[in-house]
């Protein structure tokens, strides 16, 4: 199978980390599913030597991910709306939004952001691939067109009237297989003095904090600064801001507008210090990527050692947390109801269903009250403070936590 990078076209040939086969992260399984197989698919990441850009072959079409029974509601998360309301908060004042301004979120959700907006007398537009999700927007009164967002629908909206004064991505950059196509829809609704802005993983802090498990079948880039400034500069943006931010484990904000529009204002300097960040990391030069698979290896093999030797002494484990990171671990790391008697996680949506690939059984967050399991094992480690938190009454009973990356850890 001859592999293209999907942004310059050059040939895959560098590996970045082989996590075997699993099912797509989320879909899980019915009660009446499980005497039935589940389709495994290679999980095998590459990095292109031209341009940086890792990415994950497109093993599953985004149609068959994101379709009209999508398991993830970015409102179940605290720590995400109080980032959304924040974010809404700052943009608006940077950028003078009012009443005459239009904000366009790709990949909107369940209209996690947009309502911050909406509620400041904002003008907004939601573009949602998964129909449930964008029903839950719409009833928010958040008007969400259910499509993938490319250079076509750009143009349509775009011939509409309606262009972007903010341009919002948040963790859908990843997300899309044409990256060409949807940075080249970007230019085409941005308003002439409009701003493109997105938040994604940073693929520094993947490698440096050995972030194997956000690599899934949903994902198809992960990307660094150097990397994102070349595909935007390709399409006529040019990235003039850039903001680090501790979610999902290291991520960066980025800043574009439209080329011929920077000459009025400079690219701010942070750019250039994290470009040169970058640089000194090594993330231009392919042994960096080439070393992961081996930390991703003994990370697994200290996760199995921690369990195995927490089972064999007679304890309980339950998980925290169905999120699709989680599914990538254990199906990695071959964990299952062996380990693991079932996963807590406050999503309705979720609840009574089957975690896919393990088939562990995904409850209530009031499971875990009821079963007193000596150690709860947090898949979303990225939002482990907040899952402590509101887990606390674990350790009225002794119980304790694991968080299984950047290497699993006990913690009281």
């Amino acid at each position: 199978m001859k592999l293209d990078c999907r942004f310059c076209g050059r040939p895959l040939t560098v590996s970045f980390c082989d996590l075997g086969t699993a099912p797509p992260s989320n879909a899980f399984r019915k009660k009446e599913e499980l005497q039935s197989g589940e389709t495994f698919l290679p999980l095998h990441a590459y990095v292109c030597n031209e341009c940086y850009l890792v990415q994950l072959p497109e093993y599953r079409r985004r149609e068959d991910i994101f379709k009209e029974d999508y398991a993830y509601f970015s409102s179940f998360s605290e720590t995400w709306l109080k980032h959304a309301e924040s974010y809404a908060e700052y943009a608006s004042a940077r950028f003078g939004l009012g009443a005459r301004s239009l904000v366009v979120e790709v990949a909107s959700n369940d209209g996690y952001l947009l309502r911050f907006f909406a509620a400041r007398g904002i003008r907004t537009l939601g573009i949602e691939p998964s129909a449930n999700v964008a029903e839950a927007a719409r009833k928010l009164g958040i008007e969400t067109l259910v499509n993938f967002f490319g250079k076509a629908l750009a143009e349509q909206l775009a011939s509409e009237g309606r262009q972007a004064d903010l341009l919002v991505g948040n963790n859908v950059l990843a997300h899309v297989p044409d990256i060409n196509d949807f940075v080249a829809g970007a230019k085409r609704l941005l308003a002439q003095t409009g701003v493109v802005t997105m938040e994604f993983p940073h693929v520094l802090r993947l490698i440096e904090g050995n972030q194997f498990d956000t690599i899934y079948h949903e994902h198809f880039s992960y990307v660094s600064l150097l990397t994102a400034r070349r595909i935007f500069e390709a399409h006529g943006l040019t990235i003039f801001d850039v903001e680090e931010l501790p979610t999902h484990g290291g991520s960066l904000r980025i800043f574009a507008r439209h080329s011929t529009a920077v000459a009025s204002s400079p690219v701010e300097e942070r750019v250039s210090r994290l470009l040169a960040v970058e640089r000194d990391f090594g993330i231009d030069r392919v042994a960096t990527y080439a070393a992961f698979a081996d930390q991703a290896r003994q990370s697994k093999r200290k996760l199995l050692e921690l369990l195995i030797g927490i089972k064999n002494s007679g304890k309980r484990i339950a998980a925290y947390g169905a999120a699709a990171k989680g599914n990538t671990l254990l199906n990695y790391c071959g964990i299952g109801g062996d380990f693991i008697d079932f996963v807590a996680d406050r999503s309705p949506h979720k609840q009574g269903l089957f975690l896919p690939g393990s088939r562990i059984p995904v409850l209530h967050p009031d499971s875990v009250k009821e079963q007193r399991p000596d150690f709860l094992l947090i898949l979303p480690w990225n939002l482990s403070e907040e899952i402590m938190g509101q887990m606390s009454h674990v350790r009225s009973w002794g119980g304790k936590f694991i968080v299984p990356i950047p290497s699993a850890k006990v913690l009281d």
